[in-house]
């Protein structure tokens, strides 16, 4: 049975998570829970769980680049998202990739450091992500961290300097760059900012939820906007839809106990059984 044409086709370039709650888990799920089809390109295998990241194995660039392109030689694929890439021949094989298969929609997670503070990247990573990957992105969509390496900044201690290192990304070619102000504890709102390249600036803010549930909250925001990108008529639309979920999966999810450490996001909180816990 074929797919009526506007279902959304998705791509994940990223690391699988045997814990289950991040990577390439994480943006399967995230995908069938927006009503797209999910596709995936494994770029490294993690030892995880709630507790942390124990041990990285990378897969070869020749099978990364096979995994894709038999993907994208198959199957229309409206967006991309793109996740752990941890060295420099990862990075090298997803863009020699996407320069053979343009596709509508590219979002890039640039994920330099697990959100545990392990640490999944080299440093040479950082300049050939900026080089090779940001001019394939669409939008890339960093954290706290991940925006201060790649603007090559401290990192951001209040919203003004987070918002400054944003701009540095577009003027180094960034077509847009989501910043994410979830980090600030002493407010009751997250505020996230959308920047793009033509000088708008979009606001987005949401209650602050209160829960050391967070594992896989970047890599489920960046699969939702792939997501919903084909599904909006803009990427602002598409990222406050995108908001919206990951906020419903948060609060859903904070009523959890997976693990005994950081336990994933409610991924199907839409769903009657995403309500059990």
């Amino acid at each position: 049975m074929s797919l009526p044409a506007p279902f959304p086709r998705v791509l994940t370039i990223a690391g699988s998570d045997s814990g289950g709650g991040a990577g390439i888990q994480a943006d399967l799920k995230t995908f069938g829970a927006l009503g797209t089809y999910g596709a995936s390109v494994i770029t490294a295998v993690t030892v995880q769980n709630t507790q942390g990241v124990q041990g990285v194995h990378v897969l070869p660039p020749d099978i990364i680049e096979a995994q894709a392109d038999s993907v994208l030689g198959d199957i229309r694929i409206d967006a991309v998202k793109i996740g752990i890439l941890p060295d420099a021949a990862c990075i090298r094989a997803a863009a020699a990739v996407l320069r053979r298969h343009p596709v509508p929609f590219v979002v890039l997670d640039p994920v330099l450091v697990a959100t545990s503070g392990d640490s999944l990247a080299v440093e040479d990573t950082v300049s050939l992500m900026l080089t090779e990957l940001m001019p394939l992105a669409d939008l890339i969509t960093p954290n706290l961290s991940e925006l201060a390496r790649l603007s090559g900044q401290p990192q951001a201690a209040d919203e003004d300097e987070m918002l400054a290192q944003g701009r540095l990304l577009l003027a180094q070619g960034a077509r847009a760059v989501l910043l994410k102000g979830g980090h600030w504890e002493d407010s009751s709102q997250a505020r996230d900012w959308l920047l793009t390249a033509d000088g708008q600036t979009h606001p987005f803010s949401s209650p602050r939820i209160d829960t050391p549930h967070t594992h896989g909250t970047g890599c489920t925001l960046s699969s939702a906007i792939a997501a919903l990108r084909p599904q909006h008529d803009s990427l602002p639309a598409a990222v406050a839809e995108a908001k919206r979920y990951l906020h419903g999966a948060l609060e859903t999810g904070s009523r959890w106990q997976l693990g005994r450490g950081r336990g994933p996001l409610a991924h199907f909180w839409r769903q009657p059984h995403g309500q059990e816990h």
